[in-house]
């Protein structure tokens, strides 16, 4: 180990006499311009000559949260991987490998070493260049503050003008140099030097530090290298690029230093015995190679798109930066700790659920599939899953890899969206609720009627241009029913006519108040159309969101994907708060949970039953063409929307039969609701859920029976006698009749 000594020749090296010496280093050069001893130590005294260390530009990553509070890495983003360490987390090995080889004298001289500088005097003479620096440890430290301090610019422009001025080879950047490593040396202590320069130094590529250079290189702490694997790092300091180890044709050169250079001073430095010399030459330099992967095709189990989901949000928030350069600086170099929502075992559930039932491909449909879920009362996004490997590779297969998110809106990368079809009478039936009806309402839901702007209200926008007819769905003749029979079959010419006796402002205010919007930014339809049978594009989210809200009592809460953030100091980083209102009355969203548990026990998605004893809710939806069907609903606890259909074009998912991993071939549209059934059915439901009876208050408004909702052999909510439910055929609802002027979205 080397020994801390300040010699007195060491502590006159002051301004004046580095000034002197440096100054007839240089003179060679600038004599060439005229330019004589005294004009150069004149400038040198003028310089700055204090520097102070910046933060480094270090890694940042995102984590999930398991249930017992532990994270699991999703993925990590940087400009360079680097990770800052202690003095105690490098291999004394290492310290003293870069001292013997760079700079012998590092722990005797005051920043600048005389004897290396007057040789470079001598040699620079010789040469009338500046081909020898003599540059200390501190003055690499120095030139590396200034090179990082460059590189932090997020103007292209001024980042190049910054770094050509850190890097040039002229008298006046070695001037400065020279006079901010002597200042260094006044403020900071040698061991505080030399790991402030073992942390910034480059390893080759994005490779920065000893911690990420050890990892990167062989897979170890910096603090357990070996003396061969710390002269094979010591090694590539200084030519990072030529000597890097990832790289099998720098083996040989790589050998070369290490032995004859790093090893060979560090023996006659007695850093270490002839034994020691003797067996770390005799080792051969193996690399073992451990990449940081960086970017959200790293995250395991299909969160990648919830990765880059989180990247987007920090990428559109201003908290983060200015600019959008600024934004992305701070993700790619801040050192970012991001700890989100996303619960792990729930999304391998999503994923698994997803990839069996929802293929990648397909020859005859642009097959898409999404499952996204959210937590009610908190807005916590858990789980997003999508039938496709999230990638932003070019080369990649488009068939099966794709950037984009299905699940989100398009500013966080998202699609432009997906028309929601039935699951849009949810918001008909709460407005229904609040203006004093009921679930025992009997209502025509027959095809025979037409729909004109004298019968349909919006005090706030369109209705409809022409006259509007809708079949049914499934062939459901219609008739006379009850709301709540009605709403579990998913009869749109029931849900037109309840249309008619309400304001579609009001019922796109429900709506809006639960969080829907279109996922291209663009505003609502209001029309009768869009309002009453879904014909808005949404994103999944969207609709997993708003669902939760029903779920919590009518408590809305905008989805949150970021639990918290600390930046590299570990200082806490604000994050988005997920904002919650009280959107409908709790006895009115009560109702319509109700309604909702007989959509899963008796009406149109019996088939996603898990039937294994906790209550569910859900309202199916199936879009016009037939080109997107859907499933939202789910718990108390947790709330998913199951999407499958066209990511392009208008193919009929109905008429598609589809085939999953798990080899099981699924037609008529019902992928979405065995996405949804395996979710709930294995990890879902083991986070429990209570159940869902018809509100006291409900009850005297004529509707009958109390509706236990226990799931499997719960009764079914009873229709109101004069108007008894036609029989269930356990199956989705299927397209039938010719709407006018626009094919109506069905259950």
């Amino acid at each position: 180990m080397l020994t801390p000594i300040r010699a007195a020749l060491g502590l006159v090296a002051g301004s004046v006499v580095a000034g002197v010496l440096v100054a007839a280093m240089v003179t060679p050069a600038v004599a060439l311009a005229g330019v004589g001893v005294n004009t150069t130590l004149d400038a040198f005294e003028n310089l700055p000559g204090y520097i102070k260390p910046d933060a480094l530009s270090q890694t940042s990553s995102i984590y999930a949260q398991n249930a017992d509070g532990s994270q699991t890495l999703l993925a990590s983003f940087y400009d360079q991987n680097r990770q800052d360490v202690g003095w105690n987390d490098v291999s004394q090995y290492f310290k003293d490998a870069i001292v013997s080889t760079e700079d012998p004298r590092f722990y005797v001289h005051g920043g600048m070493d005389v004897q290396s500088t007057v040789r470079a005097l001598i040699a620079n003479s010789v040469t009338g260049d500046i081909a020898s620096g003599a540059s200390t440890i501190s003055q690499q430290y120095v030139k590396n503050i200034l090179v990082q301090r460059a590189e932090a610019i997020s103007d292209p422009t001024a980042e190049a003008a910054a770094y050509a001025e850190a890097t040039a080879t002229t008298p006046d950047r070695k001037l400065k140099e020279l006079k901010l490593a002597i200042g260094l040396e006044k403020e900071y202590s040698k061991d505080d030097i030399l790991l402030g320069y073992m942390n910034i130094a480059l390893f080759g590529g994005r490779v920065y530090g000893i911690q990420a250079a050890s990892q990167y290189y062989f897979g170890v702490n910096a603090s357990d290298l070996t003396l061969p694997q710390a002269a094979s790092l010591a090694a590539i300091v200084n030519e990072p690029e030529g000597l890097r180890i990832d790289e099998p044709a720098n083996i040989a050169a790589n050998t070369a230093r290490r032995d004859k250079d790093v090893l060979a001073s560090m023996l006659k430095e007695s850093a270490i015995t002839q034994p020691q010399f003797d067996a770390a030459v005799a080792t051969p330099v193996t690399p073992n190679i451990t990449p940081l992967s960086t970017g959200c095709q790293t995250a395991s189990d299909g969160a990648g798109f919830f990765c880059d989901y989180v990247k987007n949000i920090i990428l559109n928030d201003p908290a983060y930066g200015a600019t959008a350069d600024d934004r992305a600086n701070a993700l790619n170099r801040g050192g970012y700790t991001i700890v989100t929502t996303l619960d792990p075992s729930l999304q391998a559930a999503a994923n698994q659920a997803v990839t069996d039932y929802v293929p990648q491909s397909m020859s005859s449909v642009d097959i898409g599939g999404a499952f996204v879920t959210v937590q009610p009362g908190t807005g916590k996004i858990l789980a997003m899953a999508q039938n496709k490997t999230y990638s932003q590779d070019p080369a990649a297969d488009p068939a099966t890899n794709t950037a984009i998110n299905y699940s989100t809106d398009a500013a966080y990368g998202g699609s432009s969206g997906f028309q929601n079809g039935s699951t849009s009478k949810l918001f008909v039936l709460l407005d229904w609720l609040k203006t004093g009806h009921s679930l025992s309402d009997v209502v025509n839901g027959s095809n025979n009627q037409t729909f004109t702007s004298s019968n349909i209200t919006n005090s706030c926008g369109e209705t409809v241009s022409t006259p509007y007819k809708a079949g049914n769905d499934a062939g459901e003749v219609g008739g006379n029913a009850t709301v709540l029979t009605q709403f579990e079959d998913s009869v749109n010419n029931a849900f037109l006519n309840m249309a008619t006796k309400l304001d579609l402002c009001d019922i796109n205010k429900i709506a809006s108040d639960f969080g829907m919007h279109r996922a291209d930014g663009n505003a609502m339809d209001t029309g009768l159309y869009a309002t009453v049978l879904g014909g808005n594009e949404v994103s999944p989210l969207t609709m997993a969101a708003a669902y939760a809200g029903v779920a919590a009592n009518g408590l809305f809460c905008t989805p949150v994907a970021i639990s918290s953030i600390t930046d590299a100091a570990g200082a806490a980083v604000d994050v988005p708060q997920s904002s919650c209102t009280q959107a409908i009355d709790p006895v009115l969203a009560q109702t319509a949970l109700y309604a909702m548990q007989g959509v899963i026990q008796s009406g149109t998605a019996t088939t996603a039953n898990p039937a294994d004893g906790t209550p569910h809710f859900g309202k199916t939806g199936t879009t016009d063409a037939e080109k997107d069907v859907w499933l939202v609903g789910g718990t108390t606890q947790l709330v998913s929307a199951s999407w499958v259909g066209n990511v392009t074009g208008n193919v009929s998912i109905r008429q598609t039969a589809v085939t999953g991993a798990n080899g099981v071939k699924v037609g008529s549209g019902l992928s979405r609701l065995y996405v949804w059934k395996e979710f709930y059915r294995g990890t879902g439901d083991a986070r429990g859920g209570s159940s869902f009876p018809l509100p006291a208050s409900a009850r005297g408004r004529g509707s009958t029976g109390s509706g236990s909702g226990t799931g499997a052999g719960a009764s079914s909510p009873t229709p109101s006698a004069s108007a008894p439910a036609p029989a269930s055929t356990g199956a989705p609802d299927a397209p039938t009749g010719s709407p006018i002027p626009t094919p109506a979205p069905t259950g």
